[in-house]
C-alpha cells in the first residue's frame, strides 16, 4: 500500500492532498492546473513540500533522493536519449525482466531503431519499458496519453491494459481525460483546487451524484464490469454485467472474458414503465437511490440496479414531471449504439 500525504504553497495555488493507492492502478484524475502533476512529483521526491508523508506498506520515503525510492517515473513525453537504439534505452533503466518487458509492450521489432524513426505511440512504449526495467516498486504516470491522437492513444492503451494485468505494484495514473480512467483504473482521487475532493473505487465515485460538479457531466456515469457472452450474428456483443444484460457494438474479446463498459449520465434514459416498441436493446430494471439538484437545470439521479450503480441525468422538468423520488422502481434505457468503442475494455 502506497500512502501519500503531501502540502506545498506555491503564490496563489495549496496544495494539500492525502490519499491511499493499494496494488494496481489508481488515477489521479482532474482539470489542468488543480495539482494532480505537483503531486507525483513530489511523491517521487522531485518537488520539494512544506509536509510529506510517503511510505510503501510501511517503510517510510519521504526523506530518501529520487533514486532511492525505486520508483519509475513516464513523463506526458517519452523523454527518450536519441543517439541511443531503442534496446539501449530501455537497458539504461536495468535489465530487470527484459524478455517479458519486451514481450507485454510489444518492443520486439523496435530494438534496433532510433527515436527519431517512431511514431509517438512507440516512443512512449520505450518510455513505459524503460521504467519497468529498472524494476520499481511504483509507477507513476503522468499523462502518458496527452501528447498522442487518437489512432496513437488506441495503439498504446492496450499495451497499458496489459501492463496493468501483469504487474502487482502501486501505480499511480494522472489523466484528465474520463476514458482513459475508466478503462484503466480500478481506484481514483478527484483532485479540486489542490485539494482531494473524492476518492473510492472507479464505480462508486463516478456513479456518485457529488461527482458531478467536480468531474463534469460528460464524465459522470457508470463503469460497469461483467462477462463476454458472445457475438451474435448482427455485430453486436453480448455482455452480463452486475446491473444486467447489455448489447453493445462491436466484437469485444472472447467469450467468457472480462469486460469493463463505461455508460455516461447523459446517454441513461429514465421510464416509469417498462418500455414497448422502441429501438433501444438495453432496458434495466433500477432502483432510485438519491436525487442531486444541480444549479442549473439538470437533476443526478443515483439508480441501484443488482450489484451495480447507476447514474442518470435528466432535466428538473422531466424530474417533476415524472415525480420521482428515492426508493422508486424504475427503468433506465440506453442504446446500444449509444455505447462507443472507446467505452469499452
Amino acid at each position: 500500500m502506497l500512502k501519500v500525504s503531501v502540502a506545498k504553497s506555491f503564490e496563489g495555488f495549496a496544495l494539500d492532498a492525502t490519499f491511499e493507492a493499494p496494488a494496481g492502478v489508481t488515477a489521479i484524475f482532474g482539470p489542468s492546473g488543480s495539482g494532480k502533476t505537483s503531486i507525483i512529483r513530489a511523491v517521487a521526491g522531485l518537488l520539494g513540500c512544506d509536509r510529506a508523508r510517503i511510505s510503501l506498506d510501511g517503510v517510510e520515503l519521504s526523506e530518501l533522493p529520487p533514486h532511492k525510492r525505486n520508483m519509475g517515473y513516464v513523463f506526458q513525453d517519452a523523454r527518450l536519449f536519441p543517439h541511443m537504439t531503442v534496446l539501449k534505452n530501455l537497458r539504461y533503466g536495468g535489465m530487470h525482466d527484459e524478455e517479458a518487458v519486451i514481450a507485454v509492450l510489444g518492443l520486439s521489432a523496435l530494438l534496433e531503431r532510433y527515436p527519431s524513426s517512431l511514431s509517438g505511440g512507440e516512443k512512449q512504449r520505450v518510455a513505459l519499458g524503460r521504467a519497468l526495467m529498472s524494476a520499481p516498486k511504483v509507477l507513476l504516470l503522468d499523462e502518458p496519453l496527452s501528447a498522442l491522437d487518437g489512432p496513437r492513444k488506441a495503439e498504446v492503451l492496450p499495451y497499458l491494459e496489459a501492463l496493468r494485468d501483469q504487474t502487482s505494484i502501486p501505480i499511480l495514473y494522472v489523466s484528465h481525460d474520463m476514458g482513459e480512467v475508466a478503462r484503466m483504473a480500478s481506484r481514483i482521487v478527484v483532485i479540486d483546487q489542490g485539494q482531494v475532493a473524492l476518492a473510492g473505487e472507479v464505480q462508486d465515485v463516478l456513479a456518485d451524484p457529488a461527482a458531478v460538479p467536480f468531474v463534469g457531466l460528460n464524465a459522470a456515469g457508470a463503469v460497469l464490469t461483467g462477462r463476454v457472452v458472445g457475438l451474435a450474428d448482427d455485430g453486436l456483443t453480448k455482455i452480463e454485467t452486475g446491473a444486467g444484460a447489455l448489447w453493445v457494438p462491436g466484437a469485444v474479446g472472447r467469450a467468457g472474458s472480462h469486460a469493463r463498459v463505461r455508460i455516461p449520465a447523459q446517454d441513461v434514459i429514465l421510464s416509469r414503465s417498462a418500455p414497448k416498441d422502441m429501438s433501444a436493446l438495453n432496458v434495466l430494471s433500477v432502483t432510485i437511490s438519491a436525487l442531486e439538484h444541480g444549479k442549473g437545470p439538470g437533476v443526478a439521479v443515483a439508480l441501484q440496479a443488482g450489484d451495480a450503480r447507476l447514474l442518470a441525468r435528466i432535466t428538473k422538468r422531466s424530474c417533476e414531471a415524472m415525480k420521482l423520488k428515492n426508493g422508486d422502481q424504475v427503468f433506465a434505457i440506453l442504446k446500444a449504439t449509444a455505447i462507443a468503442p472507446s467505452d469499452i475494455s
